[in-house]
């Protein structure tokens, strides 16, 4: 397992021992261990850790090696007579070849130095995890196989065939699922697999292994019956041979797993086989509207058509034949980039335009007319094609494209998902040591030039003691459980502010923070216990689409502005602010946005929208604040409109509030 989100996701849900002696040493450690996994239990000597061992049960174990009591090594042996498949990794501060020998002979996964390298650690996870499942599957597996053992037993698809490859033998199984009598078969040529539905380099693997190489390959293939219809056989095919080792012909034992094959798999397995793969991958528009006004079998047969549709319109020049239909309005299909491929450009081209065709089209399903839609993603020249293309469908869906060539998406996901982990280590970090301070920026009267209010914005204080803006955690934050956190210590930093200024205090807050009732209780507390600054507190509100509680947004509003609290709608004029919300939330003051106040000097339309702002704030009894002033031909364009108030970088830059 490789792909960092994949790790994440699957170690939360397994129990770790962690056994360290050394304080300092575990502290760090469990920094980096807590954001892998959902539970853990710590010992600080081997001896503890044994008895834990013996009282939980536990998915892994990581260990120090030099502990007093009893030393990690010697733990490990008691805990592999408990359980021999316990994965452990071993850390330690000491590179000496004795430790590292005895670790391998008592069986353990890994072997890290300390400091722990994370990017090392990570790769030893994945190998961990890939463990774990294969153990989990293997479980499940086993059962599977004595139903089909049964199975076999009576209906067992055998063919033998000579150094010819003609069929020299098969029994009834193997007539009744080719949908063909024993004459027809016998004598006929028959390659043991199909040739027709796999890549030259997986056919040519094959006969290397049963000729050449006289071994047994086993693999998975597609067949058509008689009938047309598709069938999909697990093979075990094994050379024959005589006395002196020469091949006499070949046996193949064969199962029907045609029901049983997952069609992600199966792409899967396809994709493996492929030296250099291209995947084009397509999905349904508009799924989830299908699913809400149809019932689940009209859902089934409408994805049925419109995979038999796209299959037999594919260009013949894309070299795309099989269709794998993946469920929840997805497709695929995948072949050797060298055949599809020929030129880059020409084969886009027919696919784009083999898109456009597809979506003017209709499906005509009994009394059913169903326009199709579909979404297009291609990936090729990355080890990782299945993984990108269903990212580069995702992608398509957040912004709204139809078509992305999607190669190396993965890679730079993962790429990203380290990037991330460093973010929220960092984050913790800064929360634990109480390194979230806000920072202030004035905002001046446009008459008088003077600061009447201040905006607390907040900031992080890093290990090198830099000043890191929102842009580098505020996002990564609310993926995790300490955007909650950082709410709560803006806000104790910004009413503290209040007892040592006689300004207004501006406090950013979303509406999705509104919606919280933990954030909505501590603003409370706070305003109880500043009563007498509550009408120096401003709260200034960034709309945000995902909202959906209006109407504890605005009872909010209404509460707290009967303590004399003021409300400001931040980054009015753009984004998802709106006339028709001013109604809901009654603002005392309008923002507006940067991005209309840096062009207003030479842009006309940004000038007017201002202006129309400014008059409706007039007409209305809202005061306004322009945001990023900065430079005196704005200011002097604003103060002209009666904009109301300016902050910016003209007047001054966020900073800690002198006392």
């Amino acid at each position: 397992m490789t792909n960092i989100d994949d790790i994440i996701i699957y170690s939360q849900k397994l129990k770790l021992l962690y056994v360290e002696d050394n304080h300092q040493a575990r502290e760090s450690t469990l920094l980096i261990l807590e954001e892998f996994f959902g539970d853990i239990v710590v010992a600080v000597n081997g001896d503890e850790g044994l008895n834990k061992f013996s009282e939980h049960d536990f998915d892994m174990v990581i260990t120090d090696i030099n502990m007093p009591k009893m030393n990690g090594l010697d733990m490990v042996d008691h805990i592999k007579k408990i359980n021999d498949d316990i994965p452990i990794l071993v850390f330690s501060a000491y590179n000496e070849s004795g430790f590292f020998i005895e670790s391998i002979k008592l069986g353990v996964d890994g072997y890290l130095l300390k400091p722990i390298d994370i990017n090392q650690f990570i790769g030893l996870l994945g190998k961990v995890i890939e463990k774990i499942k294969l153990k989990t599957e293997a479980q499940k597996s086993e059962s599977l196989l004595q139903q089909y053992k049964q199975l076999t037993d009576k209906s067992a698809i055998i063919c033998i065939v000579d150094n010819d490859k003609t069929i020299t033998y098969v029994n009834d199984a193997a007539c009744q699922i080719a949908e063909k009598s024993i004459d027809e078969l016998i004598g006929s040529q028959c390659n043991v697999i199909s040739q027709d539905f796999i890549s030259e380099d997986v056919y040519n693997d094959i006969w290397s292994t049963i000729k050449d190489k006289k071994q047994i390959w086993q693999g998975i293939t597609k067949y058509i019956s008689n009938s047309g219809r598709s069938y999909y056989l697990k093979n075990t095919i094994k050379p024959i041979l005589d006395i002196d080792g020469h091949i006499i012909e070949y046996m193949s034992l064969r199962s029907d797993i045609t029901e049983i094959m997952n069609p992600r798999r199966l792409l899967s397995d396809k994709i493996s086989y492929e030296k250099s793969p291209l995947l084009v991958y397509l999905k349904l528009e508009d799924y989830n509207i299908l699913e809400e006004f149809y019932d689940a079998q009209t859902v089934e047969l409408i994805q049925d058509k419109v995979a038999q549709y796209i299959e037999s319109n594919v260009p013949t020049a894309c070299y795309l034949d099989k269709i794998y239909q993946l469920g929840q309005g997805e497709y695929a299909f995948s072949n050797e980039k060298s055949i599809c491929m020929q030129n880059e450009q020409e084969f886009l081209s027919y696919l784009k335009d083999f898109q456009k065709i597809i979506n003017k089209d209709v499906i005509q399903l009994d009394k059913i007319e169903y326009d199709i839609s579909i979404i297009m993603s291609v990936a090729y020249d990355d080890s990782q094609v299945l993984e990108s293309a269903r990212l580069g469908i995702k992608k398509c869906i957040q912004n709204k494209y139809n078509f992305i060539v999607s190669s190396h998406l993965a890679e730079q996901e993962q790429a990203q998902a380290q990037k991330n982990i460093q973010t929220i280590s960092m984050i913790k970090k800064a929360i634990n040591e109480h390194k979230i301070v806000s920072f202030f920026q004035p905002i001046i009267n446009n008459t008088t030039k003077e600061i009447e209010k201040y905006e607390s914005l907040v900031r992080l204080i890093d290990e090198n003691d830099k000043v890191l803006s929102p842009y580098h955690f505020l996002e990564i934050s609310k993926k995790g459980k300490y955007y909650s956190q950082i709410t709560a210590m803006v806000l104790d930093n910004s009413f503290k502010a209040l007892n040592h200024t006689t300004m207004d205090i501006s406090i950013n807050l979303s509406v999705l923070d509104i919606e919280k009732p933990s954030t909505r209780e501590k603003i409370f507390q706070y305003l109880e216990a500043n009563k007498q600054n509550a009408s120096r507190v401003v709260i200034e509100l960034l709309e945000d689409e995902s909202a959906k509680d209006f109407k504890t947004i605005t009872s909010f509003i209404s509460q707290v502005k009967k303590l004399g609290v003021q409300i400001a709608i931040d980054d009015f004029g753009a984004g998802y602010s709106n006339y028709e919300r001013l109604l809901d939330y009654q603002p005392d003051i309008l923002k507006i946005d940067g991005s209309l106040v840096s062009n207003i000097v030479n842009n006309a339309y940004s000038l007017s929208i201002v202006a129309s702002i400014v008059s409706f704030a007039q007409q209305n009894n809202i005061k306004t604040i322009a945001e990023f002033v900065e430079n005196e031909a704005i200011y002097e364009v604003l103060k002209n409109l009666d904009v109301d108030y300016s902050q910016g970088y003209y007047f001054g830059k966020p900073d800690v509030l002198s006392y």
